[in-house]
């Protein structure tokens, strides 16, 4: 059995982080970091480990003299996210399906049913849901930088997947794309794996494009 054993500042960086992807931590205002470790019950201590962390995946910027702001979600962002998951994630996750055990394959079952669970029942949840059900794809090869990376890109990824959720329909299409890379990926063909994560990844990208295209003032 193995016990992980997580820190303050790794608590502290899950609840914060969970706000910045639910849009509750504006971007024009600095953290503001007194009420932040008052609601918290924390120091600043492990406090400022978290927001240097954050600061660290991307999903806060620092500004001397002023603090930790929300970076902005951007186009060229997101762009910089999906092209670096397409050159690294479909060619991790078709060489692990070829090294999944039993036990890899039951966990990548579980995380895509938890995430089907979020969708339907509690939206708050599937953005981190989605990330661990992409990792569980990609864990079982075994290469730790590889998997790291690919984790990495998903927590930034993150806001990402809930704009990209928000239109009707959207929630559906990604079910069913989830549900056929699984069955490929059971099923050890690692040549329709990379393709249609290749497909779910790109069409993604496509999706939040228009998005800010259709965000900007005309």
């Amino acid at each position: 059995m193995t016990i992980v054993v997580r820190t303050l500042a790794e608590r502290i960086f899950d609840v914060i982080r969970e706000r910045i992807v639910e849009g509750q931590l504006p971007v024009s205002e600095p953290v503001r970091q007194d009420a932040l470790a008052a609601e918290l019950g924390v120091s600043k201590i492990p406090l400022r480990e978290a927001l240097a962390k954050l600061e660290h995946e991307g999903l806060l910027t620092s500004q001397a003299n002023r603090g930790w702001f929300v970076r902005p979600m951007s186009q060229d962002q997101a762009e910089e996210i999906y092209l670096l998951r397409l050159a690294i994630e479909p060619a991790a996750a078709a060489y692990a399906c070829l090294k999944a055990d039993d036990a890899d394959r039951a966990a990548a079952c579980e995380a895509f049913e938890r995430l089907d669970a979020a969708t339907k029942e509690n939206l708050k949840d599937v953005a981190v849901r989605n990330r661990q059900y992409h990792v569980s794809l990609v864990r079982p090869g075994g290469r730790l930088l590889t998997t790291q990376l690919v984790e990495r890109l998903e927590v930034l990824a993150e806001r990402y997947v809930i704009a990209h959720l928000q239109p009707a329909g959207r929630g559906d299409r990604a079910h069913l794309e989830h549900r056929d890379l699984l069955d490929a990926w059971l099923a050890g063909d690692s040549s329709r794996v990379k393709d249609l994560l290749t497909a779910h990844i790109s069409s993604t990208l496509d999706d939040l494009r228009a998005h800010f295209t259709a965000s900007q003032p005309s």
